[in-house]
C-alpha cells in the first residue's frame, strides 16, 4: 500500500537525502541528521537533532519516529520518546530526541542515519463511558502477570 506524503526540506538541508527505504521490505524510511557541525553525545546525554524536513501527512495517518536497531545494538543510541508521533496536522521540522545509553561518547555527523520513520493509518476511538467493563480471563492482571518463562 502506498500514500502520497508532501515533504519540504529546510534551506540548510537541501544536500541531504529525503527519507529512504533501505530495502523493498523495509517498514521504516531512514531519517538523516541535519546538523551543521558534529554533535558529541556523552553517556547519558540526550539532544534534539533536526532532520531538516517537514511533512504533510494525509488526514487519518500518523508517522512514528523510531530508533534504528543497529545504532542501539552497536552504540547504545536510542530515542527518549520512542516511538515519537507525528500527527497529520503537524507542520514543524521533524526532530529526533536521541539519547546515548552506551558507555562511550557517540558522534552524530551531518547525513548520519539517526532514526526511521514509519507511516501508519490511525483509528480514532469514540469513548463510551460505562459503569462496568466486560469481564475477561486476565481481568486486572498486568505488569508481568503473564509470567516470564514460556512454561508459565
Amino acid at each position: 500500500m502506498q500514500i502520497n506524503v508532501l515533504i519540504q526540506r529546510e534551506p540548510d538541508a537541501e544536500d541531504l537525502p529525503l527519507p529512504q527505504y533501505a530495502t523493498p521490505g523495509s517498514a521504516g524510511a531512514d531519517l538523516y541528521a541535519a546538523v551543521e557541525q558534529p554533535v558529541v553525545l556523552q553517556p547519558g546525554e540526550r539532544r534534539r537533532i533536526s532532520t531538516g524536513i517537514r511533512i504533510a501527512l494525509p488526514p487519518g495517518y500518523e508517522a512514528q519516529v523510531r530508533p534504528r536497531s543497529g545504532l542501539a545494538d552497536r552504540y547504545g543510541l536510542s530515542m527518549v520518546n520512542a516511538p515519537g508521533t507525528i500527527d497529520s496536522d503537524y507542520r514543524g521540522v521533524i526532530q529526533v530526541i536521541l539519547i546515548n545509553l552506551g558507555q562511550e561518547p557517540i558522534t552524530i555527523r551531518r547525513g548520519d542515519r539517526i532514526a526511521q520513520l514509519v507511516v501508519a493509518p490511525v483509528v480514532r476511538a469514540v469513548w463510551q463511558e460505562t459503569d462496568r467493563l466486560p469481564q475477561t480471563g486476565r481481568a486486572e492482571g498486568g505488569f508481568g502477570s503473564t509470567g516470564i518463562s514460556a512454561q508459565e
